[in-house]
C-alpha cells in the first residue's frame, strides 16, 4: 500500500486484516453495526475497498459505522485537525510569564487577569504531565499548589475562592499521580484524598470522577480486581458526563479482562466506545485529565493483549506508537509507547521470537518517562510468556532479572 495515502485508510485495511476479514466479510460486518438499512453487501465491499485505496474520505455517518465495525472510537479512526501547544499560545495572550504571575499573587493582586493566567499555568503542567521528568513537574506542582492555598488568606470574592479551590483540586490531582508514578503509594494516595474533598467542596464532577480513578488505577496495578470494578462503578456516579467516565469504564474492562470474564470485558469496552464517541473532541488532547478518543485504542489493546487477541492487539501497539511519537521532536507519549512496545514484545514471544520480544521489552523499560507500579504490571505480561516458554534462555533470564530490579522500586 502507498505511503501518501490517508492514514485512516491505511488503517481501516490494517484493522480488518488484523481480524482475518475479506472485504466482503467487514461489509457484512458493517450491516450488523449499523443503526440504518445499507446498500448490498457487495455495494458496500467495493465501497469498503475504494475507502482502503483513499480514494473518497467516507461521510460522516459511514465513519461512525465503521468505526463501530472495528471496535474503534470515530475520531480516532478520523481525527480533526490539531493545533500544538494551544496553552502556551493563551499564556503569551494573557501578557503574563509566570514570575509576574507570581508576583500578582503576593502582592494580593488578584483579579480575573490573574485568575485566568493561573488557570492556564495548571491546564499547562497537566499537560506537561506524559513528557516531563516527574521529579521537576512534581516540584513545580507542589509549589503552585502552595501558591493557591495561600490564596485563600487573600481578600477573594466567592467566585474567585471557588475558582482557586477547583484548580488546586486539579495540581492536587496531577501531583497525587506522579506521586504513584515514582512509587509513593502512601503520599499519593494523601494528595488524592485532599483532591476528592476539594472537588466534594466545589461541586466538581471531573475532580470528582478522577480521584476515584485514581482509586481505580491504584488497585488495577496492585491486582485487587474487584477493588478496580467498586471504584469504577463508584467513579462513574460521580463523573456525570465528564469525560473520566470513559477512563473509570476501560480501568473496569482491564480488571474483567485479567480476571478471565472476557465477555463483560468486551461489553464494558463497546460501552466505553460509545460513550467517548458521544462526546466532544477535546480542545486540549495533551492535559492528563481529558480523555482523547485515541487512547481508546490503548485501552483495546491492554485488554487483548491480556487475553491473546494477538494479531488485533499488534495493530492495536503499531497505532498507539503511530500516534505517541514526534510531537515537537520528542514523544508525545511515551508511556503508552513503552505499554505499546511491551505489547508487541508478548506477541513476539508467543510466536516464538524471543530476541524481538526481549527487544521490545528492554526498550520499554529503559524509556526516561515512566509510570513504576503501571509499567511493572504491564511487564508482567510479557514475563510470564517468557518464565513459561524460555526459562532456561540466558537472553530471557537476563531481561527477568533487569525487571525485578524495577518492580521492586514500583
Amino acid at each position: 500500500m502507498s505511503n501518501d495515502q490517508p492514514t485512516w485508510a491505511r488503517r481501516i485495511r490494517a484493522m480488518r486484516e488484523a481480524r482475518g476479514w475479506s472485504q466482503t466479510e467487514a461489509a457484512e460486518a458493517m450491516r450488523k453495526h449499523s443503526p440504518r438499512t445499507l446498500p448490498e453487501t457487495d455495494h458496500l465491499a467495493r465501497r469498503w475497498k475504494a475507502w482502503e485505496l483513499g480514494e473518497n474520505k467516507p461521510s460522516s455517518q459511514y465513519a461512525q459505522i465503521i468505526a463501530a465495525t472495528l471496535n474503534t472510537v470515530t475520531q480516532s479512526l478520523f481525527p480533526p485537525e490539531q493545533k500544538a501547544d494551544a496553552g502556551a499560545e493563551l499564556l503569551s495572550a494573557t501578557g503574563m510569564d509566570t514570575l509576574e504571575i507570581v508576583s500578582r499573587l503576593q502582592q494580593s493582586d488578584v483579579n480575573d487577569a490573574t485568575l485566568e493566567a493561573v488557570r492556564i499555568t495548571v491546564d499547562r503542567l497537566c499537560s506537561e504531565y506524559a513528557r516531563q521528568p516527574p521529579f521537576e513537574l512534581i516540584n513545580e506542582g507542589r509549589q503552585w499548589l502552595r501558591r493557591l492555598v495561600e490564596m485563600q488568606e487573600q481578600r477573594l470574592n466567592f467566585r474567585q475562592r471557588r475558582d482557586t479551590l477547583e484548580l488546586a483540586g486539579w495540581l492536587a490531582l496531577l501531583v497525587g499521580c506522579l506521586e504513584y508514578d515514582l512509587g509513593d503509594r502512601r503520599a499519593a494516595e494523601g494528595t488524592r484524598q485532599a483532591a476528592l474533598s476539594l472537588g466534594r467542596e466545589v461541586g466538581s464532577s471531573g475532580i470528582l470522577g478522577w480521584a476515584h480513578e485514581m482509586t481505580a488505577w491504584f488497585a488495577l496495578t496492585a491486582g485487587d480486581y474487584r477493588g478496580v470494578l467498586a471504584a469504577g462503578q463508584a467513579g462513574e456516579l460521580a463523573a456525570d458526563n465528564h469525560s473520566v467516565s470513559v477512563q473509570l469504564i476501560a480501568q473496569q474492562a482491564k480488571a474483567y479482562a485479567r480476571m478471565g470474564r472476557r465477555a463483560e470485558m468486551e461489553t464494558t469496552l463497546e460501552r466505553g466506545r460509545v460513550a467517548l464517541d458521544r462526546m466532544e473532541y477535546p480542545t486540549n488532547i495533551d492535559n492528563h485529565f481529558v480523555v482523547d478518543p485515541s487512547k481508546y485504542d490503548f485501552y483495546v489493546m491492554d485488554c487483548y493483549r491480556h487475553i491473546g487477541e494477538d494479531r488485533q492487539a499488534r495493530e492495536l501497539s503499531d497505532e498507539v506508537i503511530r500516534v505517541s511519537s514526534g510531537f515537537n521532536n520528542q514523544d508525545r507519549w511515551p508511556m503508552r509507547i513503552a505499554e505499546a512496545q511491551i505489547t508487541l514484545g508478548v506477541v513476539a514471544a508467543r510466536e516464538g521470537d524471543l530476541d524481538e520480544a526481549v527487544s521490545y521489552g528492554r526498550r520499554a523499560i529503559s524509556t526516561g518517562r515512566k509510570s513504576l507500579p503501571s509499567l511493572a504490571m504491564v511487564s508482567e505480561d510479557l514475563a510470564a510468556v517468557l518464565r513459561e516458554r524460555y526459562a532456561s534462555e540466558p537472553e530471557a533470564t537476563e531481561y527477568l532479572d533487569q525487571l525485578r530490579t524495577i518492580q521492586r522500586t514500583s
